[in-house]
């Protein structure tokens, strides 16, 4: 059966006339403060119009569309694929001169909500560039929460499917279709990074720097105004303020609708929130008990540094209050290991995700179980539901899946020329979306501009695989997808 590309033009045309829009407001910004690179963005935001109405021109049908499962695995990829193209222009002509393979590194970086940069001088840079990289982090972060909504459950990607029935069953579901929902999702979305924008205001931050890092925050994406990132401001309060936005950021937002649409008890009572929050509070509890017991930190900075830096990590948004390398042998694991978890399914987070570590111990569990009583019959259960056949293969490929890559992305960069912690912490923190790597380059007082052209070109690589949960690539280099 033939490949029918005119919806997937109608879509990605749609989301570059969107892009297009959206370069106007840094062009603005530069134009207010008399920066010549307002006409970068006027330029890039007409070259990127221009291919998006041809596209959604091309596109077009009277007909109605339906998206087959083929064609929604090639929409969904080639989407932040094209997105990224355009996006990496207004990096690639500013005053900073960036090659284009660093552009679209940084715009990779940015429209994944990875977060990982290789600008130096932040501080000094272009506002409207500054707002832009804002702006990706932003609108990559929503884009991830209506694709896990309604196209990755549908293409049945790495456990995905279990979250099909919790958004659309009819006796199940907050609102009666798909873009209700996405409408719903994002008015909540935009309301959250205005509340928090308020807020960093208020505690110091000028309305500039304020909206920008709500924007980031929300979104878990981790770019900062400033190359010291948040620890700049060296404020508990914003400290505060942005650990609870990160921590909102991670959470489901379709729980957020239920909750408003009179389901109160909807965050309270799912599985997949009380193992993330107690997660959290295990992971800042070993971290503030390590800060002021054995690095001599008093307790009020131990819970500071410690809540702040542990779940910037968690959730792969990747700020930082301060190195926490220096933090003695007790950080390297920990924020290792940490950076592979991510959030809740249907948030901005990034990483494996809480729901499959929870339906892997409810195999794990079940298994063990029926080692000790043969003829029993046990099922696994994820969310007081049993978990399909489907399902748990499918957690346990994505498990498969992200080791192999993991390890080849690891090899590739250490092929490169990168030292051993350097490559292995680069490749954790591409695949998981996080942002910092660990080590003297690309650590938390890093950042990756001194690596080669290649390595940053696997790295990007590396981010779309991980924002896309690594089957929505992969199954586009398998030749018998293309012969239908």
């Amino acid at each position: 059966m033939k490949l029918d590309l005119r919806p997937i033009y109608f879509i990605i045309g749609l989301l570059l006339m969107t892009l297009a829009l959206g370069m106007l407001l840094p062009m603005f910004v530069d134009m207010a403060q008399d920066n010549p690179d307002w006409q970068v963005f006027m330029l890039s935001s007409g070259v990127t119009l221009f291919v998006g109405i041809a596209l959604a021109l091309a596109g077009r049908s009277r007909e109605k569309m339906y998206f087959s499962i083929r064609q929604g695995f090639i929409m969904a990829t080639f989407s932040w694929l094209v997105m990224t193209i355009f996006a990496a222009l207004p990096f690639a002509f500013s005053e900073l001169d960036m090659s284009y393979t660093d552009a679209f590194f940084e715009a990779m970086s940015g429209i994944t909500t990875t977060g990982s940069t290789v600008i130096s001088g932040l501080d000094y840079a272009p506002p409207g560039l500054l707002l832009w990289r804002a702006l990706l982090q932003w609108l990559g972060g929503i884009g991830i929460i209506v694709m896990a909504v309604a196209i990755l459950p549908m293409l049945h990607v790495g456990g995905m499917q279990l979250f099909k029935v919790e958004a659309f069953e009819a006796s199940d579901k907050a609102l009666p279709k798909a873009a209700q929902i996405s409408a719903g999702i994002s008015v909540i979305y935009l309301a959250l990074t205005a509340i928090w924008a308020v807020a960093l205001w208020f505690a110091g931050m000028t309305p500039f720097e304020a909206a920008c890092h709500a924007m980031t925050t929300i979104a878990t994406g981790g770019f900062s105004t400033s190359d010291g990132s948040v620890g700049h401001f060296d404020s508990g309060t914003i400290d505060g303020i942005i650990t609870l936005g990160m921590i909102i950021g991670s959470l489901p937002f379709m729980l957020y609708l239920r909750t408003l649409r009179g389901n109160y008890q909807a965050l309270i009572k799912d599985s997949q929130v009380q193992w993330f929050m107690v997660i959290i509070f295990l992971l800042i509890a070993l971290a503030t008990g390590f800060l002021w017991l054995q690095e001599g930190y008093d307790p009020i900075h131990s819970l500071r540094y410690g809540a702040f830096n542990v779940v910037s990590i968690i959730t792969g948004t990747g700020y930082a209050t301060t190195d926490y390398q220096v933090w003695g042998h007790f950080a390297w694991p920990i924020f290792f290991f940490i950076m592979f978890i991510g959030g809740c399914s249907g948030s901005t987070t990034c990483g494996i995700k809480i729901f499959r570590f929870q339906v892997l111990y409810a195999a794990a569990k079940t298994q063990i179980r029926r080692l000790l009583e043969p003829h029993g019959v046990f099922i696994p259960y994820y969310n007081r539901r049993p978990i399909p056949d489907e399902v748990m293969t499918s957690v346990l490929s994505f498990f498969f899946i992200f080791g192999v890559c993991f390890a080849l992305l690891t090899m590739a960069l250490g092929m490169m020329g990168l030292d051993y912690v350097t490559a292995i912490t680069s490749a954790a923190t591409a695949l998981a979306n996080v942002g910092p790597a660990l080590g003297e380059v690309a650590g938390p007082s890093g950042n990756f501009q001194t690596f080669p052209d290649a390595a940053k070109w696997v790295m990007s690589f590396g981010m779309l695989l991980g924002r896309l949960e690594l089957f929505t690539v992969l199954v586009l280099f398998m030749p018998t997808f293309w012969r239908g």
